[in-house]
């Protein structure tokens, strides 16, 4: 794993570019990296969560939520993304924490229209306390299955978000809640936590149905790796402009495979999908 953390100010740029990792002390060489971005605010984080534990108050609660874009199509990555957002700004969405800020409408990702979440993304980059984005390639699914590399998504996205906070963490608050959109959390490196000073009793994972409809943390991931994954798809569309993937996205629609038989198969997509696969199989 190669990383490179640059404080700026306490702005904390994240660029993660990972080729082998530890699952459950087995290490698994991948075929090609997974790479994450992103970036942490340390003094918004100091000045929200640090006064309450000075002044004596009860022990702050961080909230991250998490979730992901992309497990259906036969194209290209599958994008998971982490956000912190402001400590007033986390909750419920029906109990309407984000009435007049910027974020007044964000939601579910796949309740808005695409121009609404192109507005949103960078105003989460903007006013998150921090987030961080991971794109699992096509071979990476290939290699591990699909259900495995979007948690693994989801682990390296906590695990790295985690890892960047981790002195304040220790030093000023002692809880988190990581929210994760769907019915399973992943399977946390406690072992590399702990080395952070992050012990297991302070990390609460909870599993959300439909969670990205319900707290505002998961529905600003949903934002960015919704929209992270769509501007990959529109620079895979530039270059092969016969496939149609920017109307389809690389989902499984007939005008898709209908190019995929006429066109073959590119190297971003997914040759463990059905459609995928038949394909490759006619052409042998």
């Amino acid at each position: 794993m190669s990383n490179q953390y640059q404080t700026d100010n306490f702005v904390t740029p994240i660029e993660i570019s990972i080729e082998q990792i530890d699952i459950k002390g087995q290490y698994l060489q991948l075929v090609e990296p997974i790479r994450l971005s992103g970036q942490v605010d340390i003094d918004a984080l100091l000045a929200q969560y640090r006064i309450e534990v000075e002044q004596g108050l009860q022990q702050s609660t961080l909230q991250m939520g998490v979730d992901e874009a992309g497990r259906g199509p036969l194209l290209g990555s599958v994008n998971v993304a982490a956000a912190i957002l402001p400590k007033t700004w986390s909750g419920l969405i029906e109990m309407q924490p984000l009435k007049d800020t910027p974020l007044s409408i964000l939601t579910d990702s796949k309740q808005l229209s695409e121009k609404k979440r192109d507005r949103l993304y960078p105003l989460v980059q903007q006013h998150a306390i921090g987030y961080v984005v991971a794109e699992i390639p096509a071979a990476v699914i290939d290699q591990v299955n699909i259900l495995q590399a979007t948690m693994l998504g989801m682990r390296l996205c906590t695990e790295v978000l985690l890892k960047a906070i981790a002195h304040p963490l220790v030093n000023s608050m002692r809880q988190v809640e990581v929210l994760f959109d769907g019915n399973r959390c992943p399977e946390l490196n406690e072992a590399m936590l702990a080395e952070l000073g992050i012990e297991k009793s302070i990390i609460d994972c909870q599993a959300w149905v439909k969670g990205d409809a319900r707290h505002t943390s998961i529905a600003a991931a949903s934002i960015l790796a919704k929209v992270s994954r769509d501007k990959a798809m529109y620079a895979l569309d530039a270059e092969h402009p016969e496939y149609g993937i920017a109307k389809h996205k690389g989902y499984p629609t007939r005008a898709h495979v209908e190019a995929i038989e006429k066109y073959g198969v590119l190297s971003a997509h997914r040759r463990s999908f059905a459609p995928v696969r038949k394909s490759l199989e006619k052409a042998i």
